[in-house]
Protein backbone atom coordinates (compact mmCIF):
# COMPACT_ATOMS: atom_id res chain seq x y z
CA UNK A 1 0.00 0.00 0.00
CA UNK A 2 2.94 2.25 0.86
CA UNK A 3 4.02 1.95 -2.59
CA UNK A 4 1.04 2.89 -4.50
CA UNK A 5 1.69 6.14 -6.83
CA UNK A 6 5.30 6.59 -6.62
CA UNK A 7 8.09 7.04 -9.02
CA UNK A 8 11.37 5.25 -9.08
CA UNK A 9 14.18 6.36 -6.70
CA UNK A 10 16.51 7.18 -9.65
CA UNK A 11 14.02 10.30 -10.42
CA UNK A 12 14.83 11.99 -7.17
CA UNK A 13 18.24 11.02 -7.56
CA UNK A 14 18.91 12.81 -10.77
CA UNK A 15 16.71 15.76 -9.81
CA UNK A 16 19.22 18.60 -9.78
CA UNK A 17 20.38 17.55 -13.48
CA UNK A 18 23.99 15.51 -11.74
CA UNK A 19 24.81 12.21 -13.32
CA UNK A 20 25.70 9.57 -10.93
CA UNK A 21 28.73 8.23 -10.71
CA UNK A 22 32.28 7.30 -8.38
CA UNK A 23 33.31 10.38 -6.81
CA UNK A 24 34.15 13.98 -8.44
CA UNK A 25 37.93 13.78 -9.69
CA UNK A 26 39.67 16.52 -8.39
CA UNK A 27 41.38 16.89 -12.07
CA UNK A 28 39.56 20.18 -13.00
CA UNK A 29 36.50 19.61 -15.03
CA UNK A 30 34.68 21.83 -17.70
CA UNK A 31 31.62 23.71 -16.15
CA UNK A 32 28.60 22.55 -17.05
CA UNK A 33 25.59 24.26 -18.97
CA UNK A 34 23.17 25.86 -16.75
CA UNK A 35 19.31 24.26 -17.78
CA UNK A 36 16.84 25.76 -20.09
CA UNK A 37 14.24 27.18 -18.19
CA UNK A 38 11.57 25.19 -19.33
CA UNK A 39 12.95 22.09 -17.88
CA UNK A 40 13.00 23.25 -14.57
CA UNK A 41 9.80 24.46 -14.54
CA UNK A 42 8.70 21.42 -15.99
CA UNK A 43 10.96 19.50 -12.82
CA UNK A 44 9.08 22.18 -10.68
CA UNK A 45 5.96 21.12 -11.60
CA UNK A 46 6.59 17.29 -11.91
CA UNK A 47 7.89 17.97 -7.95
CA UNK A 48 4.93 19.74 -7.21
CA UNK A 49 2.95 16.96 -8.11
CA UNK A 50 4.64 14.87 -6.18
CA UNK A 51 4.33 16.71 -3.39
CA UNK A 52 0.45 16.50 -3.48
CA UNK A 53 0.42 13.27 -4.04
CA UNK A 54 2.75 12.44 -1.09
CA UNK A 55 0.56 14.64 0.81
CA UNK A 56 -2.66 12.52 -0.11
CA UNK A 57 -1.14 9.61 0.32
CA UNK A 58 0.37 10.35 3.56
CA UNK A 59 -3.56 11.62 4.04
CA UNK A 60 -4.52 8.30 3.08
CA UNK A 61 -1.78 6.64 5.45
CA UNK A 62 -2.88 8.37 8.37
CA UNK A 63 -6.58 7.31 7.66
CA UNK A 64 -5.28 4.01 7.37
CA UNK A 65 -3.61 4.06 10.41
CA UNK A 66 -6.22 5.72 12.48
CA UNK A 67 -8.56 2.87 10.98
CA UNK A 68 -6.10 0.32 11.72
CA UNK A 69 -5.86 1.54 15.41
CA UNK A 70 -9.45 0.94 15.88
CA UNK A 71 -9.54 -2.18 14.26
CA UNK A 72 -6.02 -2.78 16.67
CA UNK A 73 -8.61 -1.38 19.61
CA UNK A 74 -11.67 -3.46 18.80
CA UNK A 75 -9.64 -6.37 17.92
CA UNK A 76 -7.76 -6.46 21.36
CA UNK A 77 -11.51 -5.75 22.96
CA UNK A 78 -12.43 -8.69 20.79
CA UNK A 79 -9.38 -10.02 22.09
CA UNK A 80 -9.92 -9.61 26.06
CA UNK A 81 -13.73 -11.20 26.12
CA UNK A 82 -12.31 -14.23 23.96
CA UNK A 83 -10.26 -14.27 26.99
CA UNK A 84 -12.85 -13.78 29.39
CA UNK A 85 -15.16 -15.85 27.63
CA UNK A 86 -12.37 -18.90 27.37
CA UNK A 87 -11.45 -18.49 30.81
CA UNK A 88 -15.43 -18.50 31.52
CA UNK A 89 -15.48 -22.08 29.62
CA UNK A 90 -12.23 -23.43 30.74
CA UNK A 91 -13.68 -22.84 34.69
CA UNK A 92 -16.87 -24.06 33.48
CA UNK A 93 -15.37 -26.73 32.16
CA UNK A 94 -13.52 -26.93 35.24
CA UNK A 95 -16.60 -27.51 36.97
CA UNK A 96 -18.53 -29.92 34.49
CA UNK A 97 -15.26 -32.05 34.60
CA UNK A 98 -14.99 -31.87 38.21
CA UNK A 99 -19.06 -32.59 37.91
CA UNK A 100 -18.51 -36.09 35.48
CA UNK A 101 -15.72 -37.15 37.95
CA UNK A 102 -17.70 -36.75 40.76
CA UNK A 103 -20.73 -38.31 38.57
CA UNK A 104 -18.33 -40.62 37.74
CA UNK A 105 -17.15 -41.47 41.17
CA UNK A 106 -20.88 -42.08 42.39
CA UNK A 107 -21.39 -44.10 39.77
CA UNK A 108 -18.84 -46.18 39.81
CA UNK A 109 -19.91 -46.50 43.99
CA UNK A 110 -23.62 -47.24 43.32
CA UNK A 111 -21.83 -50.04 41.02
CA UNK A 112 -20.29 -51.48 43.62
CA UNK A 113 -22.91 -51.26 46.00
CA UNK A 114 -25.48 -52.66 43.20
CA UNK A 115 -23.20 -56.23 43.69
CA UNK A 116 -25.55 -57.16 46.07
CA UNK A 117 -28.60 -56.28 44.25
CA UNK A 118 -27.58 -58.31 41.64
CA UNK A 119 -27.82 -61.19 43.59
CA UNK A 120 -30.96 -59.80 45.18
CA UNK A 121 -32.45 -59.51 41.83
CA UNK A 122 -31.24 -62.78 40.72
CA UNK A 123 -33.36 -64.07 44.05
CA UNK A 124 -36.13 -62.07 43.09
CA UNK A 125 -36.59 -63.97 39.53
CA UNK A 126 -36.43 -67.01 41.46
CA UNK A 127 -39.02 -66.26 43.42
CA UNK A 128 -40.82 -64.40 40.56
CA UNK A 129 -40.56 -67.66 38.67
CA UNK A 130 -41.73 -69.61 41.89
CA UNK A 131 -44.58 -66.98 42.30
CA UNK A 132 -46.02 -67.92 38.32
CA UNK A 133 -45.78 -71.33 38.95
CA UNK A 134 -47.72 -70.64 42.14
CA UNK A 135 -50.07 -68.45 39.90
CA UNK A 136 -50.37 -71.41 37.35
CA UNK A 137 -51.35 -73.93 40.29
CA UNK A 138 -53.88 -71.52 41.67
CA UNK A 139 -55.66 -70.65 38.49
CA UNK A 140 -56.07 -74.57 38.10
CA UNK A 141 -58.01 -74.74 41.58
CA UNK A 142 -59.83 -71.81 40.65
CA UNK A 143 -60.98 -73.91 37.65
CA UNK A 144 -61.89 -77.02 39.75
CA UNK A 145 -63.87 -74.54 42.27
CA UNK A 146 -65.72 -72.77 39.79
CA UNK A 147 -66.69 -76.32 38.59
CA UNK A 148 -67.26 -77.47 42.43
CA UNK A 149 -69.36 -74.00 42.93
CA UNK A 150 -71.21 -74.78 39.87
CA UNK A 151 -72.13 -78.02 41.11
CA UNK A 152 -73.18 -76.81 44.15
CA UNK A 153 -75.53 -74.15 42.27
CA UNK A 154 -77.41 -77.07 41.24
CA UNK A 155 -76.96 -78.87 44.83
CA UNK A 156 -79.09 -75.21 46.09
CA UNK A 157 -81.66 -75.83 43.53
CA UNK A 158 -82.15 -78.81 45.31
CA UNK A 159 -82.93 -77.25 49.08
CA UNK A 160 -86.21 -76.33 49.17
CA UNK A 161 -87.11 -80.11 48.56
CA UNK A 162 -84.40 -80.79 51.15
CA UNK A 163 -85.62 -77.93 53.18
CA UNK A 164 -89.34 -79.59 53.36
CA UNK A 165 -88.00 -82.87 54.25
CA UNK A 166 -85.97 -81.86 57.04
CA UNK A 167 -89.16 -79.82 58.56
CA UNK A 168 -91.06 -82.99 57.99
CA UNK A 169 -88.23 -84.83 59.94
CA UNK A 170 -88.17 -82.32 62.15
CA UNK A 171 -92.05 -82.08 62.96
CA UNK A 172 -92.01 -86.52 63.18
CA UNK A 173 -88.74 -85.74 65.85
CA UNK A 174 -90.88 -83.59 67.69
CA UNK A 175 -94.48 -85.62 67.94
CA UNK A 176 -91.35 -88.58 68.53
CA UNK A 177 -90.06 -86.51 71.35
CA UNK A 178 -94.02 -85.35 73.10
CA UNK A 179 -94.83 -89.36 72.84
CA UNK A 180 -91.63 -90.37 74.69
CA UNK A 181 -92.29 -87.71 77.01
CA UNK A 182 -95.91 -88.25 77.34
CA UNK A 183 -94.75 -92.07 77.36
CA UNK A 184 -92.50 -91.32 80.54
CA UNK A 185 -95.04 -89.68 82.22
CA UNK A 186 -97.16 -92.55 82.10
CA UNK A 187 -94.93 -94.63 83.46
CA UNK A 188 -94.21 -92.50 86.27
CA UNK A 189 -97.78 -92.53 86.78
CA UNK A 190 -97.83 -96.11 86.66
CA UNK A 191 -94.82 -96.49 89.43
CA UNK A 192 -96.39 -94.35 91.75
CA UNK A 193 -99.58 -96.50 91.22
CA UNK A 194 -98.05 -99.76 91.47
CA UNK A 195 -95.81 -98.59 94.72
CA UNK A 196 -98.66 -97.40 95.89
CA UNK A 197 -100.54 -100.65 95.37
CA UNK A 198 -97.34 -102.30 96.75
CA UNK A 199 -97.87 -100.31 100.23
CA UNK A 200 -101.59 -101.07 100.11
CA UNK A 201 -100.79 -104.78 99.92
CA UNK A 202 -98.18 -104.61 102.14
CA UNK A 203 -100.49 -103.18 104.86
CA UNK A 204 -103.08 -105.24 104.18
CA UNK A 205 -100.82 -108.41 104.22
CA UNK A 206 -99.91 -107.20 107.56
CA UNK A 207 -102.91 -106.76 108.75
CA UNK A 208 -103.95 -110.16 107.44
CA UNK A 209 -101.21 -111.35 109.39
CA UNK A 210 -101.83 -109.94 112.62
CA UNK A 211 -105.59 -111.37 112.47
CA UNK A 212 -104.40 -114.67 111.65
CA UNK A 213 -102.05 -114.39 114.51
CA UNK A 214 -104.73 -113.16 116.73
CA UNK A 215 -107.19 -115.57 115.67
CA UNK A 216 -104.55 -118.69 116.45
CA UNK A 217 -104.13 -117.24 119.43
CA UNK A 218 -107.93 -117.12 120.33
CA UNK A 219 -108.85 -120.13 118.79
CA UNK A 220 -105.87 -121.85 120.30
CA UNK A 221 -107.62 -121.91 123.93
CA UNK A 222 -111.04 -123.23 123.32
CA UNK A 223 -110.43 -125.35 119.63
CA UNK A 224 -107.56 -126.71 121.17
CA UNK A 225 -108.91 -130.72 119.66
CA UNK A 226 -110.95 -129.29 116.91
CA UNK A 227 -113.26 -126.96 118.73
CA UNK A 228 -116.84 -126.66 119.71
CA UNK A 229 -117.73 -128.01 116.21
CA UNK A 230 -115.06 -131.02 115.80
CA UNK A 231 -112.62 -129.22 113.22
CA UNK A 232 -109.31 -128.03 112.66
CA UNK A 233 -109.30 -124.23 111.22
CA UNK A 234 -107.75 -123.99 107.83
CA UNK A 235 -108.65 -127.52 107.06
CA UNK A 236 -109.69 -129.42 104.02
CA UNK A 237 -113.12 -130.33 106.38
CA UNK A 238 -114.03 -126.81 106.84
CA UNK A 239 -117.39 -126.35 106.15
CA UNK A 240 -117.31 -122.30 106.42
CA UNK A 241 -114.57 -120.24 104.59
CA UNK A 242 -112.41 -118.60 106.89
CA UNK A 243 -113.15 -114.68 107.45
CA UNK A 244 -110.34 -113.89 105.10
CA UNK A 245 -109.50 -117.17 103.61
CA UNK A 246 -108.12 -116.87 99.72
CA UNK A 247 -109.40 -113.40 99.17
CA UNK A 248 -105.73 -112.68 97.31
CA UNK A 249 -105.08 -116.13 96.12
CA UNK A 250 -103.32 -116.52 100.00
CA UNK A 251 -103.74 -119.26 101.94
CA UNK A 252 -103.61 -118.38 105.97
CA UNK A 253 -101.74 -121.95 106.71
CA UNK A 254 -98.69 -121.56 104.26
CA UNK A 255 -97.89 -117.82 105.02
CA UNK A 256 -94.28 -118.71 105.56
CA UNK A 257 -93.89 -120.37 102.54
CA UNK A 258 -93.74 -117.41 100.01
CA UNK A 259 -94.77 -113.60 99.11
CA UNK A 260 -98.39 -113.00 99.60
CA UNK A 261 -98.65 -110.71 96.31
CA UNK A 262 -95.82 -112.69 94.50
CA UNK A 263 -98.25 -113.16 91.23
CA UNK A 264 -99.34 -109.08 91.14
CA UNK A 265 -95.63 -108.07 91.28
CA UNK A 266 -94.57 -110.28 88.33
CA UNK A 267 -97.81 -108.83 86.37
CA UNK A 268 -96.29 -105.14 86.93
CA UNK A 269 -92.98 -106.48 86.38
CA UNK A 270 -94.09 -107.81 82.74
CA UNK A 271 -95.61 -104.49 82.09
CA UNK A 272 -92.77 -102.66 82.76
CA UNK A 273 -90.57 -104.45 80.44
CA UNK A 274 -93.28 -104.04 77.77
CA UNK A 275 -93.17 -100.43 78.33
CA UNK A 276 -89.39 -100.09 77.63
CA UNK A 277 -89.10 -101.83 75.03
CA UNK A 278 -91.67 -100.30 73.45
CA UNK A 279 -89.09 -96.92 74.53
Amino acid sequence: MSGRNRYPRDAYDNRHGYISGGPPSRAPMPRPMPPHPAMLEEELEIQHHEILRLLGENRRLVEDRIALQRDLGAAKEELRRMNNAIADIQEQNEIHSRKLIDNALKLEADLRATEPLKNEAAQLHTEVERLNSIRRDLSGQVQILKKDLAKLQTDTKQLPALKAEHERILQELLHTRAAIDYEKKGNIELMEQRQAMEKNLVSMAREVEKLRVELTNTDAGPHSAGGSYGMKYGSSDDRFPPPYGDGYNVHLGAADKGPLYGSSSGQWAGSEKSRVTRR
